[in-house]
C-alpha cells in the first residue's frame, strides 16, 4: 500500500534539529526509492532512534515497507511527540495492531520433550478420535432423516461416486490382482513341487487369496486411489469455500457429499474385492497350468472343495468393512483441511496413510474372529 500526498517524489531526508531531539522527515519513502539507499537510512534512523519529537508533515509518499522502516526505529511505539498527516493515520495504527510480529524463538532442547511431543501426539489423537464419532454420529443420524424423507435421498451423487469408486477401479484392480495372483502361484508351486504336493497350490491360492489377499489388496489400491481423491475434493471444496457455500444455502455437507462418497464405497467395495480376487485366482491358474501342468478344469473342479463358501462370505464382508472405514476417514480428513494448499497436501497424505493403517488394523481383528470359520482343516 501507498499513500501520497504531494505530486512531488524527491528523494527521502532526514534532518536532526537542535541536540537530536527533533527529527524532520521529507521526501518519497517508498520501497522503489528507498531500496538503493537502505543501509544508510537504516543507519540515520538507528542514530536517530532516540528523539522524542519527530515531524513527517514534509513526506510525500509513504508505502508499508516505509513506515515498517520508521515502527521499527520508534521500537514499535509511537514516540512521545509526534507530527503525523491525517491520511497516515490508518498506515501506523495497523502496524501497532499487530503487536509483536516477531518470529518465535524455538526453545533449547529439554529432557523431556520427548515425552511432551508424545503426549501432543496422543491428545492429537484422541481429538481425531473424537472428530470421527462426531462425523459417523451426524452420518447416521442423517440416515434417519433419509429414511422418513425418501424424497431427499442423494441418488445422482450416490450413482455418481458408484462409478468414479468401483467402475473406473476395475482396470486397475484387475492389473495388480492378475499379476499378484501369477507371483503367488509362481513362488508356491516352487516349494510344492519339491515335495510333491503340487495339488495344494489350489488351497494356498484359493485361501490366501479370496480370504486374506483380494481384500486388503484392493482396499489398499482403493485407499490410495479413490480415497486421496475424496480427502483432495473435500480439501478443494474448503479452499474455494464451497463448503460454506452449501451452509449459507441451508444444504447439508453431509448429506451432499459425505453420505453419498460413504454409501458408493461401502457398496462397491464388496463388488471389486470379488472382482480383484477372481482376476487374481485366474492369473494364478494360467501360472500353474504353465509350471505345474495343472488343468483349468481340474483348478476349477478343486477350488470349492479346497475352499468353503464362508471364506468368500468372510472376504465380501471385510471388503464391506474396508469400503466403509476408508470412505469415512477419508470424508473426516477432507473436512478437516483448512483454506490453504499445505493443510490440503497434509491431510490428503494422512487420509491414505491411516486408511491403509486402519485396514490392516481391522483386517488383523478379522483374522481373530473368524479363526476357526471356513477353514477346512483345523
Amino acid at each position: 500500500m501507498s499513500i501520497q500526498l504531494r505530486g512531488a517524489r524527491p528523494q527521502p531526508a532526514i534532518n536532526v534539529d537542535g541536540a537530536g531531539a527533533r527529527v524532520v522527515l521529507s521526501g518519497d519513502w517508498t520501497l522503489s526509492v528507498l531500496n538503493p539507499r537502505c543501509v544508510d537510512i537504516r543507519r540515520q534512523l538507528e542514530a536517530a532512534s532516540g528523539a522524542p519529537a519527530w515531524d513527517l508533515a514534509g513526506v510525500s509518499r509513504l508505502d508499508s515497507f516505509g513506515a515498517l522502516l520508521l515502527w521499527r526505529a520508534w521500537g514499535r511505539r509511537r514516540p512521545p511527540q509526534l507530527v503525523l498527516p491525517e491520511a497516515l493515520e490508518s498506515v501506523f495504527n495497523r502496524l501497532a495492531d499487530l503487536g509483536d510480529a516477531s518470529l518465535p524463538v524455538e526453545p533449547p532442547y529439554r529432557f523431556l520433550d520427548a515425552t511432551a511431543h508424545l503426549g501432543r501426539l496422543l491428545l492429537g489423537l484422541v481429538r481425531h478420535l473424537g472428530h470421527f464419532v462426531v462425523l459417523l454420529g451426524q452420518l447416521l443420524l442423517d440416515l434417519l432423516y433419509l429414511l422418513r424423507n425418501r424424497e431427499h435421498w442423494p441418488l445422482h451423487e450416490m450413482s455418481a461416486n458408484f462409478y468414479k469408486v468401483g467402475v473406473k477401479a476395475m482396470p486397475v484392480t484387475a492389473l495388480v490382482g492378475f499379476l499378484i495372483g501369477v507371483v503367488m502361484s509362481y513362488l508356491s508351486a516352487l516349494q510344492l513341487r519339491a515335495f510333491g504336493a503340487d495339488t495344494f497350490i489350489v488351497n494356498i491360492l484359493g485361501l490366501g487369496i479370496i480370504r486374506e489377499l483380494g481384500p486388503v489388496l484392493v482396499s489398499v489400491l482403493v485407499a490410495g486411489r479413490s480415497g486421496s481423491a475424496m480427502t483432495a475434493q473435500l480439501g478443494v471444496m474448503r479452499v474455494t469455500e464451497e463448503i460454506d457455500a452449501l451452509t449459507t444455502m441451508g444444504v447439508s455437507r453431509y448429506v451432499r457429499l459425505v453420505l453419498p462418497k460413504v454409501v458408493a464405497l461401502t457398496l462397491a467395495m464388496p463388488l471389486l474385492t470379488l472382482w480383484g480376487s477372481s482376476v487374481a485366482i485366474f492369473g494364478g491358474m494360467v501360472s500353474a497350468n504353465v509350471q505345474l501342468d495343472m488343468s483349468f478344469d481340474y483348478f476349477l473342479n478343486a477350488l470349492p472343495r479346497a475352499v468353503p463358501a464362508a471364506n468368500l462370505v468372510i472376504g465380501l464382508a471385510k471388503g464391506a468393512v474396508f469400503g466403509l472405514l476408508i470412505a469415512l476417514v477419508a470424508c473426516h480428513f477432507g473436512l478437516r483441511v483448512k483454506p490453504n494448499t499445505e493443510s490440503l497436501s497434509a491431510n490428503t497424505t494422512a487420509s491414505v496413510v491411516t486408511s491403509i493403517t486402519v485396514v490392516i488394523l481391522v483386517d488383523a481383528v478379522f483374522a481373530i474372529l473368524t479363526r476357526t470359520i471356513g477353514l477346512p482343516y483345523r
